[in-house]
């Protein structure tokens, strides 16, 4: 169910506070993926872009910063796939500012948890458990018609449906809602 109090939107003022509080931490994390300055600057300004195109949708009092840290790994990730500069030990960069700033905002993500529980469980049984092996056991959508022994038509059927009503109930958190699911980059 929606929130009654309607969340304010980021503003211009919010927007330049978390641009100067997070653009530098942000580029010294960006370069422990990338090793290069102008390409750490690059996708964190590429970063806040997004960020200020999605304002409309953003309560600046959920988990921003969650979503700055995560956006610029994922960013950073990108350009090395990108660049076909695969090496191990970028990607086994260690994690702990992420996992600092979700530590953070533990008490947000533990809300946004039960409204995806709860939300989830408003679905169709089928519908809930094509979307639950889609989304958390990874499988495709033959692996998952095979298992219910129902047409691939049908799985897209569920997810699109799924989505549908996930977007309706989780309207409020739908932002963080994808940047956890991993949707957002």
């Amino acid at each position: 169910m929606p929130s009654l109090i309607p969340h304010r939107s980021l503003d211009k003022v919010q927007f330049e506070k978390l641009f100067k509080m997070h653009f530098e931490h942000l580029c010294h994390f960006a370069l422990q993926y990338v090793s290069d300055a102008d390409a750490a600057q690059d996708i964190c300004q590429k970063v806040f872009i997004a960020l200020w195109q999605k304002r409309e949708d953003i309560d600046p009092h959920l988990a921003v910063k969650s979503y700055l840290f995560t956006a610029v790994k994922n960013r950073c990730l990108n350009y090395i796939r990108d660049q076909k500069k695969y090496r191990s030990t970028v990607l086994d960069v260690d994690c702990g500012d992420i996992e600092w700033a979700v530590e953070e905002d533990h008490f947000a993500m533990a809300e946004l948890q039960e409204k995806v529980s709860a939300a989830l469980s408003q679905l169709p049984e089928k519908c809930r458990m094509v979307f639950e092996m889609s989304r958390y056991r990874e499988m495709t959508y033959r692996e998952i018609a095979a298992e219910l022994d129902i047409s691939q038509k049908t799985v897209e059927a569920h997810m699109s449906k799924a989505i549908k009503e996930l977007r309706v109930h989780l309207q409020d958190y739908l932002l963080i809602m994808l940047i956890i699911l991993g949707w957002i980059s």
